[in-house]
């Protein structure tokens, strides 16, 4: 019966994203309509969307077919407690962000069309729900394709921006460069398999040849991860996603880019058993670059929603960081170290959905009110903007990893089965694992100190523009999904436990982990490893927090009860005090970025105004600006550039102008065709 109710509630929130997406064109004429219909059916589509992946998570799953004479038209669907566990994320976020959008999306009236936003934004959500519901290749690509092509469109919808289109086209032509990947790895697994269907390919995967596995490996890792955002393959992502409107951000760098973590896990784990240990190595030490170098672009940027990107590949590859150990712990076939680094990885999925949303959404609600993401417009927000700092702050200090928000817990699990790894792993791979967990502890202290900076540099001190001084707080359906976000990385915090728990039955739910105990115990007062190496309670660090704020609270009202207070002007020198005084991003950063100039290539600029050419002692103004070298552009993709230029340039003295010679070229690929195919 649960299983029943599931699925209609999978089919009912599918139909109500698409009546939402037609709905928003029929009234895209009368704007308040377009944003109301289009956002609202958002809204119920997710809570049905949650309502069925719930009814999963603590039940059974559920499959579905509809089989028509053209196999990229057939319908295959298989909810697991992994699909689950996933559409679960996707809706809880869409959820928020739908209520979010509702007041965002006011600032667009007669500037854009906002029936095509509603539309493109629903079949975004129901586009990425399919991807992680898909069973077979071709109805996968054609989902896939649903949900980059709407993402696409949302990126450029503030079209009047020229780097918005830029952003597009390059999101455009990288996701389809990865597609193009994808294409590769389905159509060697069917020529191993003779299916597109998943569970045949998992049923058959034991004639697939070590050579063909691992060539199906090389082309999913760069398929997925261009859309997962993996060092190199993210140059897309920090321009696409600030291009988007502030809640789509969210739903792009919270949850979307997890797509590709989620077929990661499905073919690597699920679909490609018996796990070589290279394939573990290799995206361990993906996580660990992706997170080091995520963090360090991140610090280098002024732009709020670039900052916020950077920090998703920070995530994505903490999250690498526990599904390659993961994939090592399977290759010594020690499953319930592997359930451990698993759960770590699903965890910290889940956390980074709630605490980037939420970093999204308030820098959204900044953004609207100064009409700016240059953060050295910003600053004084707090007394302006103060419930807006407050879910800042929260998110902030969640993603810095600091109890007893919800951030803190993944990275702590993440940790574990890094050190597991070091304790257990052989001599040669240890030291994968040591380099794995000094990168971590490194993006964690890195990450504290970005936040710092950002926040105070937002929040702190006096505006420094105009835009800034005249700033006041959100609506109240922009400060409400911040709210919902702001609790929840709390509650998941304090929860941790229970929510470990739920994650290891999703991991046992497939047949790798399946019959194997994880490699730790958690209930409400612990997460505690079987070995008692480490244990950690959320519930005792709130409570410790919680009585040392109250007895400095008490301790300061009782010494200073008689004290009185004078306020003044702070001694200036003489000189008024204005912005010009603060410290800003780039001097907050700089030192940073000087140490780690071998990687960051720092660049210093300096352009002086002279008043008269001759008297070059007397300027008028002095310009130095400071940025930093793009290594993967200079160093990765304009090699690739001048390569293609070649190959094309060579490929230009084939082009002879007769016909007939054409025709030969389509003849002789026919017949390699119909050679290789035999």
């Amino acid at each position: 019966m649960l299983a029943v109710s599931s699925q209609l509630a999978y089919f009912v929130s599918l139909m109500l994203f698409s009546i939402g997406a037609v709905g928003s064109l029929i009234v895209m004429k009368r704007n308040t309509l377009a944003n109301i219909w289009g956002n609202t059916f958002a809204v119920f589509g997710s809570i049905v969307g949650l309502v069925s992946a719930v009814a999963v998570l603590f039940g059974s799953g559920f499959s579905f077919s509809f089989e028509t004479s053209l196999p990229f038209l057939s319908l295959s669907v298989h909810v697991d407690k992994l699909s689950a566990f996933f559409i679960f994320v996707i809706s809880l976020i869409a959820a928020v962000a739908s209520v979010y959008g509702i007041g965002y999306v006011k600032q667009y009236y007669g500037k854009y069309n906002i029936g095509a936003l509603g539309f493109f934004y629903n079949a975004f959500i129901a586009g990425m729900i399919m991807v992680v519901s898909a069973q077979h290749a071709l109805f996968f690509l054609v989902v896939w394709e649903i949900m980059s092509l709407a993402s696409y469109f949302l990126v450029i919808f503030e079209n009047n921006e020229s780097s918005h289109v830029r952003a597009g086209t390059l999101y455009f032509v990288m996701t389809h460069i990865g597609t193009a990947f994808i294409t590769l790895a389905f159509l060697l697994l069917y020529s191993a398999t003779g299916s597109f269907d998943f569970a045949m390919i998992k049923e058959n995967s034991a004639g697939i040849t070590p050579f063909m596995k691992d060539a199906i490996f090389i082309l999913a890792l760069i398929g997925f991860g261009t859309k997962a955002g993996i060092i190199p393959l993210h140059i897309w992502l920090p321009s696409a996603h600030p291009a988007a409107p502030t809640h789509i951000s969210a739903l792009m760098s919270g949850v979307m880019i997890k797509t590709g973590i989620y077929m990661f896990i499905r073919l690597f784990v699920e679909v490609l058993p018996n796990t070589p240990l290279w394939w573990g190595i290799v995206v361990l030490i993906i996580g660990a670059v992706s997170s080091l170098l995520g963090v360090l672009y991140a610090i280098t940027e002024h732009d709020i929603k670039k900052l916020l990107a950077y920090h998703s590949i920070e995530n994505i590859g903490i999250i690498l960081l526990g599904l390659g150990s993961s994939l090592i712990f399977l290759a010594f076939d020690m499953k319930s170290l592997a359930t451990l680094g698993l759960v770590a990885s699903l965890f910290h999925i889940f956390n980074h959905a709630t605490f980037k949303a939420l970093l999204f959404l308030a820098a959204g609600s900044v953004i609207s009110k100064t009409h700016t993401r240059n953060m050295e417009d910003y600053g004084g927000l707090i007394k302006l903007m103060p419930q807006t700092a407050l879910f800042f702050l929260i998110g902030a200090m969640a993603i810095s990893a600091l109890p007893p928000f919800n951030g803190f817990f993944s990275e702590w699990m993440t940790f574990q089965s890094l050190f597991a790894g070091i304790r257990s792993a052989d001599t040669s791979v240890q030291w994968a694992f040591i380099l794995a967990a000094g990168s971590l502890a490194f993006t964690g202290g890195l990450a504290a100190a970005c936040f710092v900076k950002t926040f105070g540099i937002i929040f702190l001190a006096r505006p420094r523009s105009e835009h800034a001084k005249s700033a006041h707080e959100s609506s109240v359906t922009l400060r409400f999904g911040m709210a919902v976000l702001a609790l929840l990385t709390l509650a998941i915090g304090l929860s941790a436990g229970p929510i470990a728990v739920t994650l290891s039955k999703v991991a046992g739910d497939l047949n790798a982990f399946a019959g194997q105990p994880p490699a730790f115990a958690a209930d409400w007062s612990a997460i505690t490893l079987v070995d008692n190496f480490a244990s950690v309670s959320g519930l005792l660090i709130f409570a410790m927090l919680t009585a040392f704020i109250f007895i400095v609270f008490f301790a300061v009202s009782i010494f200073t009860k008689n004290r009185k207070v004078h306020i003044g002007r702070t001694w200036d020198c003489g000189t008024n005090l204005d912005s010009r005084m603060e410290i800003t991003a780039t001097g907050f950063s700089r030192s940073l970025i000087n140490i780690f100039r071998g990687v960051l290539k720092p660049t210093k600029q300096v352009t002086i105004e002279y008043r008269d050419e001759h008297m070059r002692y007397f300027h008028v103004t002095k310009t130095v600006e400071f940025g930093i070298r793009d290594i993967y552009q200079n160093y990765f993709y304009e090699l690739i550039q001048l390569l293609v230029a070649k190959i094309s340039e060579q490929m230009r003295r084939m082009q002879s102008g007769n016909v007939n010679v054409y025709v030969a070229y389509i003849i002789v690929a026919l017949i390699t065709l119909l050679v290789i195919m035999k």
